[in-house]
């Protein structure tokens, strides 16, 4: 078995959770309910430090959090957003032995020149520079030990909390929830699949000007090793304070990284946080990471321009079947209508016809922002109508969206988005984009199973 799935991995990761978790968790309680301050800068850095050594998926959960602006106190995504790119490297004895195990015990003479120290590390795996026989320049993305034990003890974990949670409140149905997360985690480790997504990115955004996409290197890459084309950028977030017109030209083509493989190919990155993309210095946007891609049936992108168009027509009827087309069952009219509210809020920047902001500033100096309030009242609204249980396909596309609304808050970027929409939905037609689908993914390798 190996360290692909071992028992011991998994004590050990259950302990390894329980102690970063359940520290979080009694610092918390005893600030909220005894009164005992915590320093929160020392905290932060401690749940920083902490994450960053478990590595794996609970890492990736903080990561989510540090990109969406108001979700946690400034000092605590201060130090998480850190973990984007700068999570604590595994040294080189560890890469030294992953290297020998997937290229052979003369793997450096397959280089010119391989870097010991990490350039980049993250949630799964540390990214080293190198460089090719050929003088191409490399980036070798190698897999933490243990990842496969790491993955399933997240999960199950995640399962307990999530069952806990929903004996509390049972607005929302978590089976399906945990479900996608775990299919899409368990093909993150797998970096041959990550290697065909790449190149259907590639595919898909050649045409795309001031976009940039890696190519994979398969004679350097294995199972648990990908090696690609290095790409030179800087963080997103050192533009956020650039004039403007910069910062509109950076949104408007995360925008199309983001919007035309869904629109045109239905298919989403749905890993949202800012360390997966950087900014070269003709402002050429990267793409970098493709472990979470996740490809969606055709009818499902005709339900989401469907909605749109009902929530712009007040079309009851096309609404209540864009919600079926993406997997909802016997929805009521009460239930569709609460549904539509919050729709309403998330579409709300494509329905309006003018330059603004992805999420405008309430009025007034004590008003509090209209997402937070919206979210608790829909939350209640669901609860008392029994719940509903949200469809797989659904939960990556909420993810992404939340990702993407993130950036364009952290550039806060003006522009119309109603049209660029336009621009991607007004020609659909679901037959052209099903052909188009599969002739891509063909071409790029990505094996087409759930």
């Amino acid at each position: 078995m190996s360290e692909e799935d071992t028992f011991t991995g998994r004590i050990r990761r259950y302990a390894q959770v329980g102690t970063a978790v359940g520290g979080l968790a009694a610092r918390i309680a005893g600030e909220r309910y005894f009164g005992i301050g915590i320093d929160r800068e020392r905290h932060a850095a401690d749940l920083k430090a902490a994450l960053g050594g478990i590595k794996g998926p609970l890492m990736k959960i903080a990561q989510l959090l540090a990109t969406i602006p108001e979700a946690l106190p400034e000092e605590y995504v201060r130090e998480l957003i850190h973990l984007q790119s700068n999570a604590p490297p595994m040294g080189w004895p560890f890469v030294r032995r992953r290297m020998a195990g997937e290229l052979g015990p003369n793997w450096q003479s397959r280089f010119k020149s391989f870097e010991r120290e990490a350039a980049r590390a993250a949630s799964l795996g540390q990214v080293h520079r190198a460089v090719a026989r050929d003088g191409t320049r490399l980036a070798c993305k190698l897999q933490y030990p243990d990842m496969a034990s790491a993955v399933e003890a997240d999960l199950r974990q995640l399962r307990l909390a999530m069952g806990l949670y929903e004996r509390y409140d049972r607005a929302v149905s978590t089976g399906e929830i945990h479900a996608e997360i775990a299919a899409r985690l368990r093909e993150e480790l797998d970096y041959q699949r990550e290697a065909a997504h790449m190149r259907l990115y590639g595919e898909i955004l050649k045409d795309e000007p001031g976009v940039a996409v890696p190519s994979p290197y398969d004679t350097l890459s294995t199972k648990r090793l990908l090696t690609m084309t290095w790409l030179d950028g800087e963080p997103i977030l050192g533009i956020t304070d650039a004039p403007l017109e910069q910062r509109n030209e950076i949104a408007l083509r995360m925008f199309r990284i983001w919007y035309v493989p869904f629109y045109y190919y239905g298919v989403i990155h749905g890993d949202p946080h800012l360390g997966n993309y950087t900014v070269a210095p003709d402002r050429t946007v990267n793409l970098l990471d493709f472990g979470c891609i996740r490809i969606f049936p055709p009818s499902f992108v005709k339900g989401v321009i469907d909605l749109y168009h009902a929530l712009e027509r007040d079309d009851e009827e096309l609404s209540v079947e864009a919600y079926k087309s993406w997997g909802f069952r016997d929805l009521s009219k009460e239930m569709i209508a609460v549904l539509n509210r919050w729709a309403r809020f998330v579409y709300g920047p494509l329905l309006d016809d003018r330059i603004r902001p992805i999420q405008e500033k309430p009025k007034g100096p004590k008003s509090a922002p209209e997402g937070p309030r919206l979210v608790d009242s829909v939350h209640q609204d669901i609860r008392r109508l029994g719940g509903v249980v949200p469809p797989r396909a659904f939960v990556f596309m909420d993810r992404a969206a939340i990702g993407l609304g993130s950036v364009f808050l952290h550039l806060r970027a003006e522009i119309n988005w109603h049209r660029v929409f336009h621009e991607l939905i007004d020609d659909f037609d679901v037959a052209v984009l099903a052909r188009r689908q599969k002739a891509a993914l063909d071409r790029a390798g990505v094996p087409q199973a759930e």
